[in-house]
């Protein structure tokens, strides 16, 4: 069994969960990292970096290494999908910290500056492409200044609520302002399950293999929420979204059922609730 350095503490849970799993299969298997990248493709610096925690393994890299010890891909690219997010999210956020530099001068800049002003021609052409742009600009602001004054495309309906037939579809909400989206009420869903063939549906979704994880939102979401309320466990509010509490549910129907605890909804877990 490998002994694996710490993992940067900084380092996101989602993409932490996915580390971890990888090495568990790695030391399981037997195989040593030479070994391993002899089998994926991937070298042994490559996987070094991976199972280190310094770099986000490809989804390619994922799935070779579940050929390569035998396992089921499906959950390891579903966690990888989830890490992969929280990893653009976090090089989003460390980008958006960083002090804006200021911009260094262009050597043209400095070569016009140290011979003298520029030619009247090179003047000229500067001047028609200001003013052609300045032109522009002024157009498209009356444009937009008129069709805000006439009271926006007269193609589009007046009210959502008339181009949905009396209700609003989330598309509309989302482009309606704040005002008008706070009167329109949020997706509800409402339970109603029964048994068919042996199995248990709650009218929301009929899927057997979708995969759910964290951060998910949307009708089978809602229908995970149902059919763990029937199993007895808790998942917060059925609202379709996959939060902390939903997770919670998913581990304890997993443990109950002698199933893999890693709180994603597979197609192993949906066959759990709908039994």
């Amino acid at each position: 069994m490998s002994r694996w350095a710490a993992l940067p503490a900084e380092l996101d849970p989602r993409v932490r969960q996915l580390v971890v799993r990888l090495r568990r299969l790695k030391d399981h298997s037997g195989l040593s990292l030479r070994q391993l990248a002899a089998r994926t493709g991937y070298s042994q610096k490559s996987w070094e970096r991976y199972l280190g925690g310094r770099s986000l393994p490809p989804r390619e890299a994922v799935e070779a290494l579940a050929g390569a010890v035998g396992e089921e891909p499906t959950r390891l690219l579903a966690l990888h999908e989830v890490a992969a997010e929280a990893w653009r999210n976090g090089r989003r956020e460390a980008t958006a910290g960083e002090p804006e530099r200021e911009p260094l001068v262009a050597p043209e800049s400095l070569s016009a500056e140290a011979t003298g002003p520029r030619s009247p021609g090179r003047s000229l052409r500067v001047a028609l492409v200001a003013g052609a742009v300045a032109l522009v600009l002024a157009l498209s602001t009356a444009v937009l200044l008129v069709v805000r004054l006439s009271g926006g495309d007269p193609a589009q309906p007046t009210s959502p609520l008339l181009a949905t037939g009396g209700q609003s579809s989330p598309a509309v909400s989302a482009s309606m302002p704040p005002s008008a989206s706070a009167a329109t009420s949020a997706p509800t869903y409402t339970c109603r399950p029964e048994r068919v063939d042996g199995h248990w549906y709650a009218g929301l979704s009929r899927t057997r293999d979708a995969i759910l994880a964290n951060g998910h939102a949307g009708p089978e979401v809602a229908e995970a929420q149902c059919l763990l309320r029937r199993a007895g466990i808790s998942p917060g509010a059925v609202d379709g979204i996959f939060g902390p509490v939903t997770e919670r549910a998913v581990r304890q129907v997993q443990r109950r059922a002698g199933l893999v605890v890693d709180g994603i909804i597979g197609p192993h877990t949906w066959k759990a609730l709908r039994q």
